[in-house]
């Protein structure tokens, strides 16, 4: 696929996407949704870590509200469904670790593009909005799944209903993202943390992702079971038995990734 609304640049094992449309805060459209789908598919084959940042001051100002000429006759049911479903599974499935590298505002399904990532980092300039209640609309793009689970119902419901912004700061306190950090620091942090996990156990990553999200809907004993099967298959694999002699040496693991 051509890309017109992202860019996408694989270097050092780092797939980098950046959102494009900064003469309109980055606003999602139909042709963005597919890109950003076909953008993390590939990545998560042709990298070890996934960035998505945007590109101009903000990170995404959601919807693209000019998108649609006619507001009446938006369907928006067939546009969750058939756009916004597949680019949320693309990021969210990804096998690699994927970071939202929050470089200004989040707003609406710009926010919840976000949090989809496995880790947020977010300049202390940057917040997030979740402002469907001001158009009549309720949380979409996974924020009603997203929000719960990340700040508990309280906070999330009330950030859903007086659509208040948040900042990247009160953001990192609640526990919404990962880290709020200097406008002066950010792309340094991002990226040395983009690296730390390009060089890491691929393969570890992605039995840790898989263990932590079906935590919520399993029993102890069955996520005690799924750890035994997860950590047995890590076990296996080239970069555990290159951390056991990285560390019986005292010397930094080389990690292949497999």
């Amino acid at each position: 696929m051509k890309y017109d609304a992202i860019t996408y640049v694989v270097e050092d094992d780092i797939a980098t996407i950046s959102i494009n449309r900064p003469d309109v805060m980055n606003a999602l459209n139909t042709q963005m949704r597919a890109e950003l789908a076909d953008a993390f598919t590939r990545g998560g084959k042709e990298a070890r870590v996934v960035v998505l940042t945007g590109n101009g001051k903000a990170f995404c100002s959601g919807q693209d509200l000019g998108d649609g000429k006619n507001v009446a006759q938006l369907d928006l049911q067939r546009t969750l469904n058939d756009e916004y479903v597949p680019m949320l599974r693309a990021i969210y499935e990804c096998p690699v670790p994927t970071i939202a590298a929050v470089n200004g505002p989040a707003a609406g399904a710009g926010a919840n593009l976000a949090l989809a990532a496995d880790v947020v980092i977010a300049t202390e300039s940057a917040y997030f909005l979740q402002a469907f209640s001001k158009i009549g609309l309720i949380p979409d793009a996974g924020g009603t799944w997203f929000l719960p689970r990340q700040i508990g119902l309280a906070k999330a419901m009330g950030k859903a209903l007086f659509a208040e912004k948040i900042s990247a700061r009160q953001a990192d306190e609640w526990g919404m993202i990962w880290e709020a950090v200097p406008d002066g620091e950010f792309e340094i942090i991002w990226k040395a943390r983009a690296a730390h996990l390009a060089k890491g156990p691929t393969q570890a990553y992605a039995r840790i992702k898989q263990a932590m999200r079906a935590s919520f809907d399993n029993t102890l004993e069955d996520q005690l079971s799924l750890e035994a099967s997860l950590q047995g298959q890590a076990g296996k694999t080239r970069d555990f038995m290159e951390g056991v002699m990285a560390f019986l040496d005292k010397r930094a693991p080389d990690y292949e990734g497999r």
